[in-house]
């Protein structure tokens, strides 16, 4: 079977490898689509953990079951299902373990015409989505759902601030907390993102290349009751001016780096929380996937690519022009 696999220092290709073999207590998933992570670039670049050579990456993937081992699972064979990529998350619903990992290093992910992974990862496929939009949701989709309702504890009628508009998981923080019933802004380095999230029904939407950005989200009517930030740097104290009191920013990534210095006086004076978090544990998956199928939310998908093209979809990643997933059929 074809897989994207990590071959050596920077070095990813679409190879031949042999079909998984069935083992116990696992299932082996004819996987239709798979959906592209930041992640999967900081693995190929040898800035991720725990990295083996030979390894098939991927860790968003949605299939058919074709086989299982145990007679007990055989109910799961020709179910479309959603994999859920946590490895070993733990007994604490608060943080991960120390054994955690994520499917697609250092073990086979889904990247690949088929994936064996353990029976307990899989989870039915939201019936109003096809498989590619179900491809797209893992990863992406878990950590904003934390973000936003496990750390922010975000209610209806609150305001939320979304940073990075377009990225994978801003994206679904987006359509989350508007499902939610928040009142939801976002700040983008791009006008064409900008005019889209206002299309889309953001309350309000900031350039923040723009030296009125946060000036302007200083006028916003009450402040942010919270701020999803992937970032860092220096904006986190802009952000600690916007909210309200009591205000959460709950971060999930730090691309610009730390911050030189935090407003701790406005902080404590205004008691409010900078916490972070990533992920989620496997209560939460089930929990996310029943609320986009109550909400009946689809993600938003910024191309649908051959699983031919992966490689060279790899630097599009990080384009600044992208807003949502890119997917692969498989």
């Amino acid at each position: 079977m074809k897989a994207l696999v990590l071959t050596g220092p920077g070095k990813i290709e679409l190879v031949e490898v042999a079909k998984p073999t069935l083992a116990e207590g696992k299932a082996l998933i004819k996987i239709k689509s798979a959906g592209l992570n930041r992640r999967d670039d900081w693995i190929r670049e040898g800035k991720y953990p725990n990295i083996k050579f030979g390894i098939t990456m991927g860790a968003d993937g949605a299939g058919v079951v074709e086989e299982v081992f145990e007679e007990s699972d055989r109910e799961w064979i020709g179910k479309e299902v959603i994999i859920n990529p946590n490895i070993d998350w733990g007994n604490d619903p608060d943080v991960q373990s120390k054994n955690y990992t994520i499917l697609g290093m250092p073990f086979n992910g889904t990247f690949a015409e088929y994936a064996l992974v353990n029976v307990d990862r899989l989870q039915l496929k939201p019936m109003h989505l096809d498989f590619l939009q179900a491809a797209s949701l893992p990863l992406g989709g878990l950590t904003a759902y934390r973000a936003l309702f496990k750390k922010g504890k975000l209610k209806s009628g609150q305001n939320v601030l979304i940073s990075g508009f377009g990225g994978g998981v801003a994206q679904f923080a987006f359509l989350f907390a508007k499902a939610a019933g928040a009142n939801v802004y976002i700040t983008s380095g791009s006008d064409e993102k900008i005019a889209r999230a206002l299309k889309m029904g953001a309350t309000g939407a900031y350039n923040y290349k723009k030296e009125s950005a946060y000036t302007d989200l200083w006028k916003t009517k009450g402040g942010f009751d919270l701020v999803i930030d992937s970032a860092g740097g220096d904006q986190i104290n802009n952000f600690i001016k916007i909210l309200r009191p009591n205000g959460k920013i709950i971060f999930y990534g730090a691309t610009n780096g730390l911050p030189t210095k935090i407003d701790l006086y406005r902080m404590f004076w205004n008691q409010l929380t900078l916490e972070g978090s990533t992920m989620g544990s496997d209560a939460e998956f089930a929990d996310m996937l029943t609320f986009v199928s109550k909400h009946e939310i689809r993600p938003i998908i910024d191309s649908i690519r051959p699983f031919s093209k992966i490689v060279e979809s790899f630097p599009d990643i990080t384009k600044p022009n992208k807003v949502g997933k890119i997917v692969f059929q498989i």
